[in-house]
């Protein structure tokens, strides 16, 4: 039976077989298609290439550096490093924790520094699985067989993880004679991976997959020692309190004890802003830090907190005046673009910098000034009669994505500053394989807050986080080891949490839109937590700038 396939890439409708999988349609159009095809979106959602159609379909293949691909790419190298390990140091864990340094930093059970000389053979191994150009077998079984093959190969945290979300049957690949499992599709081959590096790093070694701005050769590392503080500070506690991965996490809220790691979460959270706090004052009382630059990435909880921070300086004995950046947002048709045609919100020069430098002179000069409030939904500054002096013992604290960006406050000396870098660093894993990307956690966040706060559809929030993270890159990551201190405000229970809220929220993305790939993803990936109840959250979180039911005004 023949079945009718609109091809995007070529904006065509094709004959095929039904039966036939997207591996076949991709080698019946050879030169057509000019790049080597790693996934396919099929009616807006991201499949393997082993994908069978038996049905009319929408499909646009996709290479490792469009749409899913590059997560496809990631994904593959990981098994890849698994088998490597498996096969050089038989019995050792791997663990992949998180993204740092332009890699994804990795771990050796047992050891406490991995030399050059293991680094270089498994990355000849990973070479030669390359070679072979062995195929990713996807397969789907009972759940409880599929835990039995994770605990034989000592993938403890993958099994425990499947046991609390109590799915019958469970997706899972094999490479090689060695199960994995991944919340998404995987290359054909090993073939597709030939781009990647094992670095030595800290305790463990970088996994670097390609540059994205040159796809032909592996990422190259850049220093980030307080960004991995800040990581490795967390985990330590994530250690202390036995939660890891999700799968401890689940098991926590199962035995009804997610109000005790609530508790302690967010007194961390309470310490590591008195510590700032504190650190400021003793400047402030030197002579210096009379200006406190608060910045990190979209959905960090800047917001709230400066307004913690803010909090304990007055438990300091200092007064606190706040100005929040996005006040001084242009109006929405005088935004610059980027090579999209997208405004460019990140953009520095999406403020209006004279009127910021003006009203800062000012204050600083001890004037009373009349601070501007941002209209997002009419994208206008506005006038509502907000008005800031500084006396003795002021100290003003602004907010902000460009805060250590020097060329905002150039004219400032330097020991006037006092710069914080927030962003929600999350170091929960799924398991041993899987780690909780930073960016999936302030996405989510941002497509609550702009659904609820800024009239902006989880479609329309979607589309415009490439741009946004892209703005990142250029405007905000550069500046970010210039900070006097780190605060992560990730929680290690939230995407628990906001699960509830950010499932039905993305429920209403349409199945006709390229958006609906990644509310899909994003649902896939939240389905692997137990909800945790929102009243349990205490209304001083970071938590409710996203949620609502804050203390704090905004």
């Amino acid at each position: 039976m023949k079945i009718n396939v609109y091809c995007k890439n070529i904006d065509q409708k094709l004959e095929v077989e039904a039966g036939c999988s997207l591996a076949d349609i991709a080698c019946s159009l050879g030169d057509k298609l000019p790049f080597n095809p790693i996934c396919c979106r099929v009616n807006n959602k991201t499949e393997a290439l082993d994908f069978v159609l038996y049905q009319p379909k929408l499909i646009e293949f996709q290479d490792k550096t469009a749409g899913s691909g590059p997560r496809v790419y990631t994904r593959s190298l990981c098994m890849m490093l698994y088998r490597a390990v498996a096969e050089i140091l038989p019995g050792t864990q791997l663990t992949i924790e998180h993204s740092i340094s332009h890699g994804y930093y990795c771990r050796l059970g047992g050891y406490t520094s991995v030399s050059q000389e293991v680094v270089d053979r498994l990355l000849a191994y990973m070479h030669a699985l390359v070679d072979r150009d062995l195929p990713f077998e996807r397969h789907q079984d009972l759940t409880a067989d599929v835990c039995a093959i994770f605990e034989r190969q000592g993938l403890v945290s993958k099994a425990r993880l499947l046991r609390t979300i109590r799915e019958l049957y469970t997706t899972y690949y094999t490479l090689d004679g060695i199960s994995d499992s991944y919340y998404g599709a995987l290359a054909p081959s090993t073939a597709h991976i030939g781009v990647f590096n094992l670095l030595p790093y800290k305790e463990g070694f970088l996994l670097m997959p390609f540059d994205p701005a040159d796809p032909s050769r592996a990422a190259m590392p850049i220093e980030q020692e307080k960004m991995y503080k800040a990581f490795t500070d967390y985990l330590q506690f994530n250690h202390i309190v036995g939660v890891s991965d999700v799968g401890e996490l689940n098991t926590y809220v199962q035995h009804h004890r997610a109000a005790d790691l609530i508790n302690v979460a967010e007194a961390l959270h309470e310490k590591a802003l008195a510590r700032i706090s504190d650190d400021i004052t003793a400047r402030y009382r030197d002579g210096g830090a009379r200006i406190v630059l608060i910045s990190g990435p979209s959905s960090s909880g800047k917001t709230t907190t400066t307004k913690r921070l803010a909090i304990q300086l007055m438990t300091n004995l200092l007064k606190p005046q706040m100005i929040s950046l996005d006040d001084y947002f242009v109006d929405r048709d005088r935004t610059p673009r980027d090579h999209t045609g997208d405004y460019d919100y990140e953009s520095l020069y999406a403020l209006d910098l004279a009127q910021f430098n003006a009203d800062l002179t000012a204050i600083l000069a001890g004037e009373e000034v009349e601070l501007p409030t941002y209209n997002f939904e009419l994208g206008k500054r506005e006038y509502r009669g907000k008005r800031i002096r500084l006396d003795s013992n002021s100290i003003l604290l602004i907010e902000g994505i460009h805060g250590l960006n020097p060329e905002l406050t150039s004219h400032i000396p330097e020991v006037m500053k006092y710069r914080v870098y927030v962003s929600a660093l999350t170091t929960l894993s799924i398991d041993d394989h899987n780690w909780v990307p930073t960016t999936d956690n302030r996405l989510l966040r941002r497509i609550i807050r702009d659904h609820k706060y800024r009239g902006t559809s989880a479609e329309e929030t979607i589309r415009r986080w490439p741009s946004v993270r892209r703005g990142e890159e250029k405007w905000i990551f550069p500046y970010q080891e210039n900070a006097d201190a780190m605060f992560n405000s990730s929680l290690i229970f939230e995407l628990g949490v906001m699960k509830d809220e950010a499932e039905t929220v993305l429920r209403s993305v349409p199945y006709d839109v390229v958006e609906y790939a990644e509310a899909y993803r994003l649902r896939k990936f939240l389905s692997y937590f137990l909800p945790i109840n929102t009243s349990l959250i205490p209304s001083t979180s970071v938590l409710r700038e996203f949620l609502g039911g804050s203390s704090f005004k905004y």
